[in-house]
């Protein structure tokens, strides 16, 4: 197994969510065992010896790695999810969106003040939701130490928008 195989696992899908678009669907990946265990190993391998302390999934399939990974390094898992999904008392975040806005939010004890954290998620495109998920935990007092993406979408150029966080992707397209 080899990067090269992952990539292949990964289908476009043209015209999904909306015209125009080519989504990246991951589902062929987490359907072959061997190519999951080899995406979950390589972000064993990243952050097996850095200072974590919480890692956060953001919706939906951040938690399918994150708590894979959590359960790898030994850590605990929180979740972003957005506003009116969680039922214990949240943090919440308001952010900016092409056309609108949109809220994300935490459980109020995700993330203990001063915690390092590792955001992980499936893909990074614009980097919007993943700098909201930045300063919610930022406002609940933790410290976002890195971000993992098995997918960045270099020509949206999530990557600058986010330059003050160490970021690792597995694949680039």
């Amino acid at each position: 197994m080899n990067l090269e195989t992952i990539k292949n696992l990964i289908r476009d899908v043209p015209d999904f969510p909306k015209p125009g678009i080519i989504f990246k669907d991951i589902t062929p990946l987490l359907q072959n065992p061997e190519a999951f265990s080899f995406v979950t190993r390589e972000f064993v391998r990243e952050y097996q010896d850095k200072n974590i302390d919480v890692i956060v999934g953001i919706e939906s399939r951040g938690f399918l790695f994150g708590s894979v990974l959590a359960h790898a390094l030994g850590k605990p898992m929180a979740i972003v999810r957005k506003k009116g999904k969680l039922p214990h008392v949240t943090v919440s975040f308001t952010y900016q969106l092409e056309y609108g806005e949109d809220t994300i939010e935490m459980h109020e004890d995700a993330v203990p003040k001063g915690a390092k954290v590792l955001v992980v998620d499936d893909l990074l495109a614009t980097g919007g939701t993943c700098e909201a998920t930045a300063k919610l935990i930022e406002k609940m007092g933790g410290e976002v130490s890195a971000m993992a993406f098995v997918i960045e979408l270099d020509f949206l150029k999530g990557r600058e928008r986010l330059q003050s966080y160490p970021i690792f992707s597995l694949l680039h397209y």
